[in-house]
């Protein structure tokens, strides 16, 4: 199981499709599509039109995931984007504001961070590194 982490803290996943894997994808893209870390950003470019994209992150140390959410945005990708994976509850913001709009975590890692842990970061815009310096 998982739980999904968004600004409100821990919600049930209401996303009902099935994931296809970036590989597997056809001609049509299906519901939503499964991106590993290690994807070429011009691979990723061509499930646009998905309505949500899976980024993986296999270890929390692995910032890829970041890197695709945030070409993915630039390059004008409007559907839902899910950081999957080890995301730890300090990465939270730095998710947000690369353009995710969610991240799905372990039942485990959901009973190590709860959600208090994730709801300390759920103001993402307030607490960036230039708002500090602006004062």
């Amino acid at each position: 199981m998982s739980v999904i982490v968004n600004d409100t803290g821990f919600a049930a996943d209401d996303f009902d499709g099935d994931f296809v894997a970036l590989g597997d994808v056809a001609l049509e893209v299906p519901g939503a599509v499964d991106v590993p870390s290690d994807a070429e950003p011009d691979a990723v470019r061509t499930v646009m039109q998905a309505p949500m994209i899976r980024i993986a992150f296999p270890s929390f140390s692995d910032g890829r995931g970041f890197t695709l959410a945030a070409i993915l945005r630039r390059a004008g990708y409007q559907g839902r984007l899910r950081a999957c994976g080890h995301v730890i509850a300090d990465q939270y913001a730095m998710a947000r504001r690369s353009g995710f709009d969610e991240v799905e975590i372990s039942d485990d890692l959901a009973a190590r961070q709860p959600e208090p842990q994730w709801l300390a970061r759920a103001d993402w815009q307030a607490h960036d590194y230039q708002a500090r310096m602006r004062g």
